[in-house]
């Protein structure tokens, strides 16, 4: 058995263990996400074979006991070969860490990585009856702020104004059609009416759903197009649907084109 550890948010996690997941499955090996048996219980994964609380504590303490070895991918310069080995050889061991990469097998078993992280459908419904009530090209923006303000000297934390330039820039990009934005954000300050004036294109329509993470994560999954600044959240919105995204810090030589939305299979790849 692979238990797979780690901290940080929820789509960090998702990732993670997604590319261990993909291993296992490769190796006919059975595989327990010990952060998904007793948070983000809104999963499928949660209801799934070896994903139990009790099999969580086990884990846990069998580790810290040293009873357990561990292969940790917590450094990028980390030996990859030689934790893979251990991971071989090992019968039961916990694997941890961010740096853990199997891009190739990832995308090999990507729809069932998908399946398993299924949202509940009591969080999709009324998500996707809301959204219904618009019929334009949906654009999901986003707009990360929060943690973002101090996270590599807040270069990512956008202010509203560059927001709004990209989405007047990509309302130019398919003119005479109506666009309707889904405005996804942490920052309580953000406004549809502010975005509404801001961008002043009578074609575009602003939608701010006031959803919590995992229904906004969904409304970003069932938008046409993604963009924001780079993150793991949008990243996996992208993933679902292979929803094409833009992210914004790599449009560097003049306005957007739709060159700049790519599909997940280019961006799981460049994570920052």
């Amino acid at each position: 058995m692979i238990f797979v550890r780690d901290k940080s948010q929820m789509c960090n996690n998702l990732l993670q263990f997604a590319h261990v997941y993909a291993w296992a499955r490769e190796h006919n090996r059975s595989v327990m996400s010990m952060r998904f048996s007793y948070k983000y219980k809104f999963f499928r994964i949660s209801r799934s074979r070896f994903v139990s609380f009790p099999l969580y504590l086990f884990a846990k303490y069998m580790s810290a006991l040293k009873l357990l070895p561990t292969a940790s991918f917590k450094h990028e310069e980390c030996d990859a070969q030689a934790l893979e080995k251990k991971m071989l050889n090992r019968r039961h061991i916990v694997v941890s860490g961010w740096y853990v990469r199997f891009y190739d097998l990832f995308l090999k078993y990507r729809d069932e990585i998908c399946q398993l992280f299924t949202i509940d459908s009591s969080i999709t419904e009324p998500v996707r009856r809301k959204m219904s009530e618009w019929d334009g090209i949906r654009l999901g923006v986003h707009i990360r702020r929060g943690d973002y303000a101090a996270w590599r000297g807040g270069i990512y934390c956008y202010s509203d104004e560059k927001f709004a330039q990209f989405i007047g820039q990509f309302a130019a990009l398919i003119p005479q059609k109506t666009i309707d934005v889904f405005l996804s954000t942490n920052d309580p300050s953000v406004s549809a009416d502010t975005f509404t004036r801001l961008v002043s294109n009578p074609l575009v329509r602003i939608h701010l759903l006031q959803g919590n993470g995992v229904e906004d994560l969904y409304m970003l999954s069932e938008c046409d197009y993604i963009m924001g600044p780079p993150s793991t959240y949008s990243l996996v919105a992208s993933m679902y649907r292979d929803v094409p995204l833009c992210r914004m810090d790599t449009v560097t030589d003049g306005p957007l084109q739709l060159s700049d939305f790519r599909h997940f299979d280019y961006w799981f790849r460049r994570v920052v």
